[in-house]
């Protein structure tokens, strides 16, 4: 599967691309090397310069065509989380109430995105503005570090 690495703030990202859309961003790298349809695309250098653009606080919208894997439902919680503006941060209760689902539900859906900080996960939080998991690498370092980086200030 088409994928590329990148260095990032928060540690190395590795994004992979199936039929023309973003799959999966995962935590670490991937090396180059014979696997099929392994290597460098254009779509992959887009999702590429989009991340180093938000991490340098000049893009604050992606524009990839993404394609997160996964049950109706999940694809649904990761629309949702797609609508949360940069800066912006919601509750889970928020979420499920906009799909007609149960918060729980919704927190295993997003936990479970698989293509983090594209799909803004670490907009959401718990009740009150709790902070809460976070299964990216780092945790909930990584989420506040993400936050931080959007300029919510969090209590």
């Amino acid at each position: 599967m088409p994928h590329l690495s990148l260095q990032s703030p928060i540690g190395a990202l590795t994004v992979f691309e199936d039929d023309g859309a973003i799959v999966s961003l995962d935590w670490g790298t991937v090396p180059d090397g014979p696997a099929p349809g392994g290597g460098e695309t254009g779509l992959l250098r887009a999702a590429r310069d989009q991340l180093a653009a938000y991490f340098r606080r000049e893009l604050e919208i992606f524009d990839l065509p993404l394609a997160p894997p996964g049950s109706e439902f999940q694809r649904a919680v990761c629309r949702a989380m797609s609508g949360i503006p940069y800066g912006a941060l919601r509750t889970y209760g928020d979420i499920a109430a906009a799909i007609g689902s149960a918060p729980r539900a919704v927190g295993g859906a997003c936990g479970r995105n698989p293509i983090p900080v594209i799909i803004p996960c670490h907009r959401v939080v718990g009740a009150n503005g709790a902070m809460t998991g976070y299964s990216g690498a780092g945790g909930l370092e990584t989420k506040r570090a993400l936050l931080h980086l959007e300029g919510v200030t969090l209590h």
